[in-house]
């Protein structure tokens, strides 16, 4: 699953507890999908530089949010229904490029590592093949 980050741009009058249930829906929505929701960041209140015009009025600043998740690609079609949020001035969901995951993180000499590591491991199996025959017991002894 790719990581996202989804960046809520929320009306300056609304109660945290508001914004709240937004994001806990949201990130429900995302773990029904078999999603994880790694952080969520509150970046405060920042000025916009043009007004963003609604039906109650038009907002020059806002709450921003930032939600990170690793979810499917289809997370884009169905969080769609944010459009209809009356309390968000904006959503946007951006899916991180270039991010690395597990061996990946490991540089150059890491993998060089890992293969000798492989190498060594490989080496100790044929030992152990040698000492098989040590333990090996007669027929007469058996009955």
């Amino acid at each position: 699953m790719p990581p996202y980050d989804c960046m809520f741009l929320f009306k300056p009058h609304i109660t945290n507890v508001a914004v709240m249930d937004l994001v806990a829906r949201v990130g429900k929505h995302v773990y029904r999908r078999n999603g994880v929701v790694t952080n969520i960041k509150s970046l405060g209140t920042v000025h916009l530089g043009y007004g963003v015009k609604k039906l109650d009025g038009r907002y020059y600043q806002g709450l921003l949010m930032q939600m990170s998740m690793m979810a499917t690609p289809e997370i884009n079609k169905e969080l769609h229904y944010l459009n209809k949020e009356d309390r968000l001035l904006r959503w946007l969901l951006v899916k991180q490029r270039n991010t690395k995951f597990g061996l990946q993180f490991e540089e150059d000499e890491g993998r060089l590592e890992l293969s000798k590591f492989s190498q060594i491991s490989k080496l100790d199996d044929e030992d152990e093949d040698d000492d098989d025959e040590e333990y090996e017991l007669d027929e007469e002894e058996t009955k």
